[in-house]
């Protein structure tokens, strides 16, 4: 996976996917860096995952503290193989009720964010001779789904961003991996109050990641149930997708 020596930076490491992946990672051998805003979580991860993890507490929103960091992760670590840019949110939305403001966060974290961060990470790679950046985006990406509007829009941007950019990234060394989840039990999915079809754990989802990113895809997406229908439901002409999107309504 890259250059360096089984060194990985994991940006939204606090909960969820990030955590399960950065213990994978320790488990599976190599030394990681984690950040994330919540400087506590971060601080038990590390007492978790013992000498191999180094914490570097980050806000992706801040695109200053975001180059800050990123220097000092480089300077600490050496030669990254791997970054893993997972931080992100997810609001359902009501477009009868559309708040722009709910669009605007959602942007700047799940958008702007992984901008930061991108426009910190890509030099060090290309100067370092490469390695893999790994995007978490979702399967809500694919089609837009009612109550999903808000998230699937910065999730579509993702998958669009990391096909546009691989191909430049591979002249200079650098991978590019897209990681499209379906519902995965963390924190976030746990405040849900609708069905979550094909549910997998954190650690569950880590494993997958792990196994493509060892792989090399670009592409990381489960479980294949979802990633089947979504992709079809995509295919399908708008008269029949939104005589089945309709049936995803909540009743008022």
């Amino acid at each position: 996976m890259g250059s360096g020596e089984k060194t990985a930076w994991i940006i939204g490491a606090s909960s969820g996917i990030g955590r399960a992946l950065a213990l994978k990672l320790v488990r599976e051998g190599w030394r990681v860096a984690v950040s994330a805003r919540r400087e506590e979580a971060l601080a038990e991860l590390g007492r978790e995952a013992g000498s191999d993890v180094e914490i570097f507490p980050l806000d992706i929103c801040d695109r200053d503290a975001v180059w800050r960091v990123a220097a000092g992760v480089r300077q600490s670590m050496g030669p990254l193989s791997l970054v893993v840019q997972a931080a992100g949110t997810y609001l359902r939305d009501t477009p009868s009720a559309f708040d722009a403001d709910a669009m605007r966060r959602l942007v700047e974290l799940n958008l702007m964010g992984t901008a930061h961060c991108l426009e910190a990470v890509i030099p060090i790679l290309i100067a370092d001779g490469g390695g893999r950046i790994a995007l978490v985006a979702s399967v809500s990406g694919y089609a837009g789904l009612p109550g999903g509007g808000l998230y699937g829009a910065t999730k579509s941007a993702l998958i669009t961003m990391a096909e546009s950019i691989t191909p430049d990234l591979a002249r200079h060394g650098v991978a590019v991996s897209i990681v499209n989840p379906g519902f995965v039990r963390t924190p976030l999915t746990d405040l849900n109050d609708f069905p979550m079809p094909f549910i997998v754990s954190a650690e569950d989802a880590a494993d997958h990641i792990y196994k493509g990113l060892r792989k090399e895809r670009f592409e990381i997406a489960f479980p294949w149930q979802m990633v089947f229908g979504l992709k079809l439901l995509r295919l399908l002409p708008y008269p029949l997708f939104f005589a089945l999107t309709r049936r995803l309504l909540r009743q008022d």
